[in-house]
């Protein structure tokens, strides 16, 4: 089980209050979608949650399996993408994948060969990543997310440049590798979330000062 909390987040850029006053819990049992327009401030509260971020107030507690997780070491249980977070371009594939993999866990049961086949990119594995598509780095980036060890799983935007067939094989990695795990989608789309039973919208959050 996996509880994160959040308690009085608000976040402020300069004189501009993005988030106010944020308090959720949220809970392995469930999977969230955090709605709004562009700017809204969804990308901000997920920097917030995963420690990329840190707020002006509030804080954020981690429980898992009824034990606490201090905050200096919050960052190890998280696994979060977004479209502005960069991948090793000079690495092949499969000197970047040597690389996570050499410093992060990866989940039980998954070999060099499955998870090429789940990549479904073993004919390129030799290219570097400046020769990849913007939809192959992505598929790079959610394969880190969700065959990495992990509790918790933070996804902004994550069908980004994806084709049909792409946001067809995110919704299987969802469905394979989400078991007792928080997964936490910000989007304004709907083929992104579609798999969540728990909708926020961060608009009620981000009244402007």
């Amino acid at each position: 089980m996996v509880t994160l909390q959040a308690t009085e987040l608000t976040k402020r850029f300069n004189y501009q209050t993005i988030i106010k006053n944020f308090n959720y819990t949220f809970e392995s049992t469930s999977t969230y979608a955090v709605l709004g327009h562009n700017g809204s401030g969804k990308s901000t509260l997920l920097k917030i949650l995963s420690g990329y971020l840190t707020p002006s107030e509030g804080h954020t507690s981690l429980i898992i399996n009824e034990q606490k997780i201090e905050k200096d070491q919050q960052y190890k249980y998280v696994n979060f993408i977004a479209p502005y977070i960069q991948l090793i371009e000079d690495f092949t594939l499969q000197e970047l994948l040597n690389f996570h993999f050499s410093f992060k866990d990866i989940i039980p049961g998954i070999t060099q060969k499955t998870l090429f086949n789940i990549l479904e990119l073993a004919n390129v594995k030799n290219k570097f990543l400046y020769q990849f598509s913007s939809g192959m780095k992505q598929r790079v980036k959610l394969i880190f997310a969700f065959l990495t060890q992990s509790s918790i799983i933070l996804l902004d935007e994550p069908v980004t440049n994806l084709d049909d067939k792409g946001v067809q094989w995110y919704h299987q990695l969802v469905q394979q590798f989400s078991n007792n795990r928080l997964i936490i989608v910000a989007s304004n789309r709907a083929d992104e979330y579609q798999f969540c039973n728990k909708k926020i919208n961060i608009s009620e959050f981000n009244i402007r000062l």
